[in-house]
């Protein structure tokens, strides 16, 4: 049944991120993406302080939210969650090394997949 509520929940954000991506802002810098990504953030830090201790919320709630809107509206959402979590709890080192591998990571995914798109053109 989580899955069901994570797809609502995640066709939702996906259609929230293409409506803002609508907006007629065009500069050379990605305000709107910048935008998404803070607003997936400040969603997800609200879901996980509403539902952090409180077992008044639904596991299938909180999967429709957190997992499934907020993943489908931006995954950097997760990720600053998880940092976030990582410097709350004190572990500065864990928190900083796993923001520097997930940029640098990521940025070096993203060139992989860029030429080995070039292999199959």
């Amino acid at each position: 049944m989580g899955f069901l509520f994570v797809a609502l929940g995640g066709a939702a954000g996906a259609m929230g991120r293409y409506a803002i991506s609508l907006l007629p802002v065009r500069t050379g810098f990605p305000i709107l993406t910048l935008l998404i990504n803070i607003l997936g953030a400040a969603l997800i830090g609200f879901i996980a302080g509403v539902a952090g201790d409180n077992s008044d919320v639904s596991p299938n709630t909180v999967l429709f939210w957190k997992t499934g809107v907020c993943g489908g509206f931006t995954t950097f959402s997760t990720f600053s969650l998880e940092a976030f979590t990582l410097f709350e709890s004190k572990a500065w080192l864990a928190g900083g090394v796993y923001i520097f591998l997930s940029v640098t990571c990521c940025l070096a995914g993203v060139f992989l997949g860029k030429k080995l798109s070039m292999l199959v053109r």
